[in-house]
């Protein structure tokens, strides 16, 4: 999960750099084309029977959700302070347990709800409306948050029967064609070192997702949810010295809140769900064994 944390770091560095030369939406495609080429190895590896599926319906609503987060995620690096810009999407799981109740019909008491709230104020908190330094860049990577909670509930559904590399596998691809069309809109030829910029953001884009999956194979999201916050201490090192970024008080107050509100929220999560195998009030199936 550091890897995972860090990498993906160093990937919004990586599109800030490239935003240069170009606009957001083609950086994004050539995130997706050069992904998918660093995915090919899984594919050789695990051969073209990883493909075979009867979710491709599902795939396909899950990369179209994704693809308009990821251009809003993008869009927001290129145009915010990127230390601003990861923060707000650290608001994701507040709009995922929302949608686990809408959707997936989880049942949320009260304790998880207040953390949610408390969420919600770190974003107001970060945003600052009303203030001369807000901007509908704010706005952009607030509607980020959102389509990536929509993926992570999609997510749900195919990993009960989706192998982790078979997911990222087809979402690569799918997305390639997916980015390309908003890119010719503003379709310019990389030059010099951008290529270097864009080579790299699929390739560190891709091997965090992998490492990513295989960190919640390997552990519980309560441990890990920690960790991945480093991501916010990465790329507000790399604003300031490369981009001359200062991190404000509304900044560092908001992800602070945001931050301990998802904390809370992953661990509530990890010990109902220990309760549910272990308590037979909760888990009847329990009393047979």
């Amino acid at each position: 999960m550091v890897l995972s944390t860090v990498l993906f770091g160093l990937m919004a560095v990586c599109i800030r750099l490239a935003s240069k030369q170009l606009h957001a939406f083609e950086i994004a495609f050539f995130r997706n084309f050069f992904g998918f080429v660093f995915t090919l190895p899984l594919l050789y590896k695990h051969g073209f029977g990883i493909l075979k599926t009867n979710k491709l319906s599902l795939y396909f609503m899950r990369c179209v959700i994704g693809i308009v987060s990821m251009l809003a995620g993008f869009w927001a690096i290129v145009h915010l302070p990127l230390a601003q810009a990861i923060a707000l999407s650290y608001s994701t799981p507040l709009f995922v347990t929302i949608g686990a109740v809408l959707v997936l019909g989880e049942v949320v008491r009260a304790r998880r709800w207040t953390a949610v709230i408390v969420g919600f104020l770190g974003v107001i908190v970060l945003m600052h409306p009303g203030s001369g330094s807000f901007t509908m860049g704010s706005l952009v990577a607030l509607l980020a948050a959102v389509m990536s909670a929509s993926v992570a509930i999609s997510i749900k559904f195919l990993s009960r029967t989706e192998k982790p590399d078979a997911i990222v596998i087809y979402t690569t691809m799918i997305w390639v064609p997916l980015s390309l069309l908003p890119a010719l809109m503003y379709w310019t030829i990389p030059t010099g070192i951008t290529w270097l910029w864009i080579v790299l953001s699929g390739g560190l884009g891709t091997t965090a997702h992998l490492c990513w999956t295989r960190a919640l194979k390997l552990g519980d999201a309560s441990m890990l949810t920690p960790i991945s916050f480093l991501q916010v201490l990465v790329v507000g090192a790399f604003g300031y010295f490369l981009f001359d970024e200062q991190v404000d008080r509304y900044t560092f107050l908001g992800a602070a809140i945001i931050f301990g509100s998802n904390v809370y929220i992953a661990r509530r999560e990890a010990k109902l769900a220990r309760r549910a195998v272990t308590d037979p009030d909760i888990n009847p199936e329990t009393q047979q064994r």
